[in-house]
């Protein structure tokens, strides 16, 4: 009986402790003033009843350690993901980050490093191969050279520094897994849709050959901006997508901006670089794209790209493929007229492509 006491007592301590750090939390995301903050933060907030279960489960797993039961020993490993979400949304969110480039133009704060951290959750899974059975999420393997000099990871360097942190803070989570979830974050932090996320994904500990671990890949497997819709769909079918998933997917140009010492490539695609929306396939219609001659009054030199009548805007060759491919135009048209669908399928394929390669993931809010 007296056991029993004590452990209805501590149950008691430990649900009072949750609840009110649960409460802390929501008047702290509460007092976010950002507009874009506030327009996601309903969708953020769906996440409050995974926060409270789990912590009504730590009060279980607490309890069970104390009086020598061992089967729930090993929960005390799982991330705490609500945490390290928070914990995303604040380095979005900080007015000091900076993503420093040689153009001028938004540079990191306040928001604008999402969609960098998008970007690396894209290029760190869109190396795998159907066919060679390697690459994608699954091992972290952007920290390492070759790697991280490919490139189509320009920059990327930026983002991955800016995650150590929290990758310090929260020892227990993969570094293949915190870039996935960044990513994630970082579309839902810009308005986009929720994207599941799931974890388990393994980090590799030292570089190697991709024909020795198949969590490493070779260079060449990321889109080439000037390239044509040929090369779109090999690049895309290599990874198992159809026409309606590659369209969704390069959606992700809604946000971010090229820079001339990463890409080689100059511009934003839409005047709200870190909003997501449906504007990226709307100005690619209804814009009139010609290629680009000069930049700051003086002869571009950088590789092929097209620039609106105002020369504000820009897009890649592979960009114009989504409308210039009957089969592609389709969907753009689509996405141009149905935001909600656009919303649905980038959620539907992004988690796809996040998850390329992985095995026995878990459901975060498992």
């Amino acid at each position: 009986t007296l056991l029993y006491t004590i452990k209805f007592e501590l149950c008691t301590i430990m649900l009072g402790i949750a609840t009110r750090a649960l409460a802390t939390h929501s008047v702290t995301q509460l007092s976010r003033t950002s507009v874009r903050s506030l327009a996601t933060k309903v969708k953020v907030s769906k996440r409050n009843k995974f926060a409270m279960s789990t912590a009504a489960a730590g009060i279980g797993v607490v309890g069970y350690t104390l009086f020598g039961f061992t089967m729930a020993a090993n929960a005390r490993s799982v991330p705490d993901w609500q945490q390290i979400r928070q914990e995303i949304i604040d380095l979005i969110d900080d007015e000091s980050v900076i993503n420093p480039s040689v153009d001028e133009g938004v540079q990191g704060g306040g928001g604008y490093v999402a969609p960098l951290l998008m970007r690396l959750a894209w290029h760190s899974s869109g190396t795998w191969c159907k066919h060679a059975k390697n690459g994608g999420s699954d091992g972290g393997t952007m920290r390492f050279k070759p790697e991280s000099d490919h490139g189509g990871n320009a920059g990327l360097g930026i983002a991955r520094d800016l995650l150590e942190p929290i990758k310090a803070k929260h020892p227990e989570i993969s570094y293949a897994d915190l870039y996935i979830l960044a990513g994630v974050v970082a579309v839902e932090e810009m308005g986009g849709p929720i994207v599941s996320f799931r974890y388990g994904r393994s980090d590799a500990d030292e570089p190697a050959d991709y024909k020795d671990d198949n969590r490493f890949s070779p260079d060449g497997r990321l889109p080439d901006g000037d390239k044509d819709a040929q090369h779109v769909r090999d690049i895309f079918y290599r990874m198992g997508f159809d026409d309606q998933g590659i369209v969704a997917l390069l959606g992700a140009h809604s946000v971010g901006r090229c820079h001339t010492d990463r890409s080689g490539f100059w511009g934003p695609w839409s005047r709200s670089e870190s909003t997501f929306s449906n504007e990226y396939y709307r100005f690619m219609l209804e814009e009139e794209w010609v290629e680009k001659t000069t930049h700051k009054g003086s002869e571009w030199k950088g590789p092929i790209q097209f620039e609106n009548k105002d020369g504000d805007l820009m897009m890649l060759s592979t960009d114009l493929a989504l409308i210039t491919d009957p089969k592609f135009r389709v969907w753009t048209e689509k996405y141009v007229k149905d935001e909600e669908l656009f919303f649905n399928d980038f959620a539907k394929y992004f988690q796809e492509l996040n998850e390329l390669g992985c095995k026995d993931l878990i459901d975060e809010e498992k």
